[in-house]
C-alpha cells in the first residue's frame, strides 16, 4: 500500500509550528516512524495552544496541533539537559532524517546543529528550516513572511488595506520545498551511502512561489496590484458573480473558447463581437466595464447550482464560493479524510496532507530497504 512506502524509514522531528512538522507528517503518513520532540521546559509545541473558539481549555493538544502532527509518536525532552540531550542523540544514532527550524545560533547551542549529529550518525539526512536563512536571526511566523515577500501587499481589494492569507501558506510552500530536498538526498544517499544536510527557508520559498506575480515584475516592468480575486493577466477570471439567490460562484475563463461558450450559454453573443472585449488582454483592459455586464446576465439565474450545471455541461470553468462546513460536505472532500484519535483517545478527522497517487508500485521490502 502506497501508505506504507516509507515503512522502516526512522525521523526524528526538532521542529515546531506548521513547516517542519508538516514535513514530518507527510513521511508518517506514507508508513515511517516519525518521533516528534517536544520542549518539556516550555510546554511542547506553542501550537497545541493555539485553540479555536470551540475548544475546551483544558485540552492539551488544540485541533490546530492535531492537523500537522497525527500519525507520530510524541516525546517531551528538555535538550538543556544532559539526560535529555542523550535520549534525543540515542534516536538520531538510529534515525534517517533529523528535521530542525532552530533560530539561527540555537542549533549549535543545543549541540543539535549538522556537524555535532553527523559525528553520531554519517549518515543521517539533516533537514533544516530557517525563516530569512542561516545568517539572519529575524523571527519568522507566516504572517511576516507573507508581508516581507509581497503576498500580503497583493492580497485584498484594490484602495483597502493588505489581507493576511487565511492559511499559513508560506509554511506549507516551505515544507515542500524542503521534502523535494529530502528526497533527493535519500536518492543521493541510495546511489552513494553518504548523508548530507538538505536546508531552506520560507523566505526563499515565499519569493520562488510568487510565480507570474513576480515576472510580470521582472521581465514586463508591471507592478503588482491588489486586485481581490481578480487575475492580473486574464478576465473574466476570478471574477465573483451572484445569481438571484445571493449564491457567490467565480468565473475562470482561461481561454478564447471558453470566452465564446460563456457568451453563449448567458446568451449575450454579441459580446463577442464587441472590441472591447474581443481579445484576454481588451478583457483585462475594459473590466470594469465587462463585470457589470456579466452579473446583469447571471443575476437573472434563480439558483446558483442551476447555472453550475449549465456551466459543467458547456464545460466552462466555474465554482461555487463555498464556507469551509459546505467544503468538507462535499463527496470528493470526504474522500480526504483521515481518521484519528487525540491525545485523549477521542476519535478525530483530519485532511490528509498526502494526496497523490503512486500507481503500480508496492513499498519495499523492510529487510532490503536502502533509501
Amino acid at each position: 500500500m502506497q501508505n506504507q512506502f516509507f515503512q522502516g524509514l526512522k525521523v526524528v522531528e526538532l521542529a515546531s509550528v506548521l513547516a517542519g512538522p508538516a514535513v514530518g507528517l507527510f513521511f508518517a503518513e506514507l508508513g515511517a516512524e516519525v518521533i516528534k520532540i517536544e520542549n518539556a521546559a516550555t510546554g511542547g509545541d506553542v501550537t497545541r495552544r493555539w485553540k479555536a473558539p470551540t475548544e475546551a481549555a483544558e485540552k492539551t493538544d488544540s485541533a490546530y496541533y492535531q492537523s500537522i502532527n497525527f500519525g507520530k509518536k510524541t516525546l517531551f525532552v528538555d535538550l538543556k539537559e544532559e539526560e535529555g540531550r542523550e535520549q534525543v542523540e540515542a534516536l538520531i544514532r538510529a534515525a534517517d532524517i533529523v528535521i530542525v527550524n532552530y533560530r539561527p545560533g540555537a542549533a549549535e547551542k543545543l549541540q543539535m546543529d549538522y556537524e555535532s549529529l553527523k559525528s553520531l550518525n554519517p549518515k543521517i539526512i539533516y533537514a533544516e528550516l530557517t525563516g530569512f536563512g542561516a545568517d539572519d536571526p529575524r523571527l519568522a511566523f507566516d504572517v511576516v513572511l507573507q508581508a516581507e515577500s509581497g503576498f500580503l501587499y497583493l492580497t485584498g481589494e484594490p484602495d483597502r488595506p493588505p489581507v493576511k492569507m487565511p492559511v499559513a501558506l508560506i509554511d506549507i510552500l516551505a515544507a515542500h520545498q524542503l521534502k523535494e530536498g529530502i528526497l533527493l538526498a535519500l536518492l543521493q544517499r541510495a546511489q552513494t551511502g553518504q548523508g548530507s544536510k538538505v536546508s531552506t527557508s520560507l523566505y526563499a520559498a515565499a519569493l520562488a512561489s510568487l510565480a507570474n506575480q513576480a515576472t510580470n515584475w521582472l521581465i514586463a516592468g508591471f507592478a503588482p496590484q491588489r486586485l481581490g480575486s481578480q487575475h492580473p493577466n486574464i478576465a473574466p477570471y476570478g471574477d465573483l458573480f451572484r445569481t438571484a439567490d445571493g449564491q457567490e460562484l467565480v468565473l475562470a475563463v482561461g481561454v478564447e473558447a471558453h470566452w465564446k461558450k460563456l457568451c453563449e450559454v448567458l446568451k449575450i453573443a454579441p459580446l463577442v463581437s464587441d472590441e472591447r472585449f474581443a481579445t484576454n488582454a481588451q478583457r483585462v483592459k475594459y473590466r470594469s466595464e465587462l463585470i457589470p455586464l456579466l452579473q446583469e446576465r447571471i443575476g437573472t439565474f434563480t439558483t446558483r447550482k442551476e447555472l453550475l450545471t449549465l456551466f459543467q455541461n458547456h464545460h466552462i470553468p466555474a465554482g461555487a464560493v463555498r464556507d469551509v462546513p459546505d467544503v468538507f460536505a462535499q463527496p470528493l472532500a470526504q474522500a480526504l479524510l483521515v481518521n484519528t484519535f487525540d491525545e485523549s483517545g477521542t476519535p478525530i478527522q483530519c485532511v490528509k496532507s498526502v494526496v497523490f497517487e503512486l500507481l503500480n508500485c508496492s513499498p519495499p521490502k523492510q529487510e532490503s530497504t536502502k533509501y
